[in-house]
């Protein structure tokens, strides 16, 4: 059985609200086992043995049925998140709020095509200061003033990738990946 970690879009943002203690409750019901979250934004860790891609349908109808919205998972390995830490070229290197507050690694569904990442890039070098880089079903991106203030919102993310994606810190990451060796 392998120690997994969902990442929930849209959880407690906007008016989506849930408490982490509900979300652990629906997901044990729902026959998922050793639930266990992260902070309060969807980070969820479990034992399972499942293909990650039928969990990821499971996991997003339970939201949807027991909560009433429409969620992504996306479901990621220990190895994966370790991946996501190490290999994202502007960890350690944000100038701002201690450096890897703004410097996430966005979970993927799918890899997007190089050449639409590419022309992502590009166009973007002119517009802002965030940097951008792919890797393995993840984007890795320093947001350098913040999220909030960024041009590159997740809609404009999916959009021009033509996949789903959510985003977590380098912050959030470290914390979740000692939770999941613990």
């Amino acid at each position: 059985m392998a120690r997994l970690v969902t990442f929930l879009g849209s959880i407690n943002v906007g008016g989506n609200r849930i408490k982490m203690v509900d979300l652990v409750t629906a997901l044990t019901d729902a026959g998922f086992r050793d639930v266990s979250t992260v902070a309060a934004s969807g980070n969820v860790i479990l034992t399972d043995d499942r293909d990650p891609s039928m969990l990821e349908i499971q996991l997003e109808s339970v939201v949807e049925q027991t909560f009433g919205f429409k969620s992504c998972a996306m479901v990621r390995t220990q190895d994966e998140i370790r991946y996501a830490i190490d290999e994202n070229p502007f960890h350690g290197t944000g100038p701002r709020y201690g450096s890897d507050k703004m410097v996430h690694s966005i979970f993927l569904s799918q890899q997007p095509d190089k050449s639409a990442v590419d022309a992502l890039i590009e166009e973007h070098r002119s517009k802002g200061s965030e940097r951008l880089a792919l890797g393995d079903r993840v984007l890795f991106l320093d947001y350098v003033h913040g999220v909030g203030v960024s041009s590159l919102s997740n809609k404009v993310l999916e959009r021009r990738l033509g996949c789903k994606g959510t985003a977590r810190n380098m912050i959030s990451l470290k914390r979740i990946l000692d939770k999941m060796v613990a």
